[in-house]
């Protein structure tokens, strides 16, 4: 900085010195010089002895241990030597992330800190201190997508203009381990937790033991089991400590509380509005009691399985959605698994008592649901007592086993991985049902104090051990042009047979969420509920729900209500109608695409009424590929699509394929990729001429990877090429343009 600068600033020296009347005067205006010298030259004459660092990093040392996003703060003043960071859409990387720290614990004493990255500053992991580690739990969301609540953290971790505190983009030494949390059947099998591992190690950091890698379309139980040995034998000895330093604590302490009010009582509400009935934000931490206005059979009367279609009345409650989101449906677990469990623990006769719940350690083990409660309304409503049982849990419950016979066969399972898949995992046992099939019970009969043998089980134990029940997400299938203040869902209901063996006798299985469904279709319609004859006895073929709620708030004189929420998606139709847009969605995977044809309906309505009859004729076609069994059973939405079809004026055309009533002349039978590839010469010029869009819904371990399979040999052959090659890239390119999404699931 020249001193010319500051001329107005301040007067001339030389000027005052000689205006100067007094001695005091002189010294003054000599000091001022020097001042006014020093403040000019500050920089070049303190520059030397400036420390380099970073802004960021100076503001996070200013804050000390006062920073509630300062992570390396907190884990010194806990004196953890790990934290665990886990990105988690749905919760079931947080659930291993906790593991991890509760085995660290019971294995070498070590305590962690478990972060949501959303809640921590990245910045100061270099600060990280040589004698921790730090581990990251990663779910690959979507199409390779990370979890919302790691999209920083990725951010931070891939921009290569990232600094550290250190001012550098370097963690050489830091120690570190991954495991990453996917599903084989999507095309980025695992890639964030690849990418979070690529991007430490170029940074200089050491990985411990093997990056672990579950599958969730198999098991993510077992892979989770085979990792995690050989990682600790890697993590002791890089972090120089013994097994064995550690032993078995409890996370929680369960109180009885003899005297509350019962209106503080959580009785399966999910947040302190609901419980208080005050209004306020309605989201997956407040869902929104929806009445329920239209629940009706989709599949005709003979067909052997129901699809539910549901309408959930949102006007009032604030929520927004866009074609193309998802509703989180919150389930409750049956009746009769709620009564095996209470009956195992002893619990029949204090199922109403009020329970309060600490955890001894926040940091690790946050209680998972609002307390105070009752052991009924845990079991119920808030942990998942209806998932088939995981093979650690197993040796937990083993050390509370009422008799010598019990712990050895539950140790068995535990230890024996093939045994424990051929009895619980293929027999689809619920814990409750585990208990009961080592006690020698009879699974079959409806369990009762008399028939059901007691085990002496901590409920810390069963908090801690059995994950939080999740809400369960179905693709909207309604659009808010049409219905601003209903929310539609589709839901085929989840039935099947499990695979018995000599221990384990054949059973039905039925998923939560989807029978809690239909559940609430019988009672809105007030119809019977079907029953099934099985060796002559008649018994229910929906399992039963509390569907009237907590305190029977779900239950009014006209309607029933269900507890939902909104999650956002990207899945969405192109702004601009002239772009011609390919749906594929069978069974189900339909459900979004009338939620986009309505889409269109909306703004065709809109656009004939301001610019005339003619105004569609630049529009893009909409074709839909759809496929069921017959046309006459489980076609889906049969009497809307010629509607939708004459308001678009001819820019929707639908293809139907039917599996088992149509067939090609060898008799094998036609599926959509069959029926997208008779129109390929459409398809074809769509996409590469007409800059279309492609939409996949539905299940991604065959169905959606032909059709894209398909596509690349449309594709390829088109542009004059192969599958393989042009086909490819050009699926590449349409995934990177966000041209071709996809919303399966496994």
């Amino acid at each position: 900085m020249s001193y010319s600068n500051h001329s107005t600033a301040f007067p001339n020296p030389l000027s005052a010195y000689n205006m100067a009347s007094s001695s005091s005067d002189v010294f003054i205006l000599g000091l001022g010089i020097v001042l006014a010298a020093l403040y000019i030259f500050r920089d070049q004459l303190f520059a030397a002895s400036k420390p380099k660092v970073a802004p960021v990093a100076a503001s996070k040392a200013a804050n000390g241990s006062g920073n509630p996003r300062d992570f390396i703060a907190k884990m010194k003043e806990g004196k953890k030597r790990i934290v665990i960071f886990y990105g988690s859409q749905t919760g079931t990387a947080e659930e291993y992330a906790i593991r991890l720290a509760k085995e660290a614990k019971q294995k070498f004493g070590l305590a962690s800190l478990v972060c949501d990255p959303e809640e921590y500053d990245f910045e100061n992991l270099d600060q990280l201190p040589e004698d921790c580690a730090a581990f990251f739990v990663m779910a690959t969301y979507g199409e390779g997508e990370p979890t919302d609540n790691a999209v920083q953290l990725m951010q931070n971790l891939q921009d290569e203009s990232f600094e550290f505190s250190n001012g550098e983009r370097k963690l050489e030494g830091l120690k570190y381990v991954v495991f990453g949390l996917g599903n084989k059947t999507y095309e980025h099998y695992n890639l964030i937790g690849r990418n979070v591992d690529a991007a430490l190690s170029k940074m200089g950091a050491i990985r411990i033991g093997e990056r672990g890698e579950g599958d969730d379309d198999k098991s993510m139980e077992e892979d989770y089991l085979e990792w995690k040995d050989g990682m600790w034998e890697a993590f002791a000895t890089a972090m120089n400590v013994e097994e064995g330093q550690g032993g078995d604590s409890a996370d929680f302490v369960v109180s009885e509380l003899e005297s509350h009010p019962e209106d503080k009582v959580y009785l399966g509400e999910y947040s302190a509005r609901a419980l208080t009935r005050t209004k306020g934000i309605h989201d997956a931490k407040n869902p929104y009691a929806a009445p329920i206005v239209v629940a009706r059979e989709l599949f005709s009367a003979n067909a052997d399985r129901n699809c539910v279609h549901i309408e959930f009345n949102t006007e009032g409650s604030g929520i927004t959605y866009q074609h193309g989101d998802h509703v989180g449906l919150w389930p409750l677990n049956p009746d009769v698994e709620v009564e095996r469990l209470l009956c195992v623990l002893g619990l029949t006769q204090k199922k109403d008592t009020v329970i309060g719940i600490e955890s001894l350690d926040p940091a690790l083990a946050k209680v998972p649901f609002p307390v105070p409660t009752t052991y009924g309304t845990v079991l119920r409503h808030y942990i998942d007592i209806s998932a088939v049982a995981g093979r650690q849990i197993l040796g937990t419950m083993s050390k509370f086993a009422p008799t010598p016979e019990a712990e050895a066969f539950l140790k068995n399972l535990n230890t024996n991985k093939e045994e424990y898949h051929r009895v619980v995992h293929d027999g689809c046992l619920k814990l409750g049902e585990v208990l009961q099939l080592a006690a020698g019970n009879n699974i079959k009969a409806i369990p009762t104090s008399e028939n059901t043998t007691q085990w002496k089980i901590p409920f810390d134990i069963i908090v801690s051990a059995i994950p939080r029940l999740q809400p369960r997400y179905y693709s909207i299938s309604s659009s808010p042009k049409l219905h601003p203040n209903s929310i539609h869902a589709t839901a085929v209901v989840l039935k099947y047979q499990n695979v018995p063996s000599e221990l384990v006798t054949s059973k039905w299985v039925y998923g939560v969420g989807s029978n809690f469904l239909l559940s609430l279709k019988h009672a809105s319609n007030n119809e019977p509920i079907p029953v099934i004859s099985e060796n002559g006895e008649e018994r229910v073929a929906v399992p039963a729900y509390l569907i009237e709620g907590p305190r029977g708030s779900y239950k009014t004189e006209t309607h029933y209500k269900a507890p939902i929420h909104v999650r956002r998606s990207t899945f969405r139709l192109p702004t601009n109608p002239k772009s011609p847009v390919i749906m594929v969605g069978p069974g189900t995977g339909v459900a979004p695409f009338r939620g986009f044809v309505q889409e269109r309906v909306a703004l065709a309505r809109r656009s004939i009424e301001k610019n005339g009859p003619d105004a569609l004729n630049d529009w893009g076609r909409i074709s839909l590929f759809y496929g069921c069994r017959r046309e006459d059973e489980d076609f889906l939405y049969k009497d809307e699509w010629a509607k939708y079809e004459e308001e678009l004026k001819g820019k929707f055309k639908m293809h139907c394929a039917f599996s088992r009533q149509n067939y090609k002349p060898d008799g094998s039978k036609i599926y959509v990729q069959d029926l997208i590839w008779e129109d390929r010469e459409h398809i074809a010029d769509a996409i590469l001429n007409g800059k279309g869009y492609v939409y996949i819904c539905g299940e991604a371990k065959s169905m959606s990877k032909q059709v894209e399979e398909v596509l690349a040999r449309i594709l390829g052959e088109a542009k004059g090429g192969s599958a393989e090659v042009e086909g490819a890239a050009e699926i590449k390119l349409l995934k990177e343009r966000s041209r071709l999404m996809l919303d399966v699931w496994s």
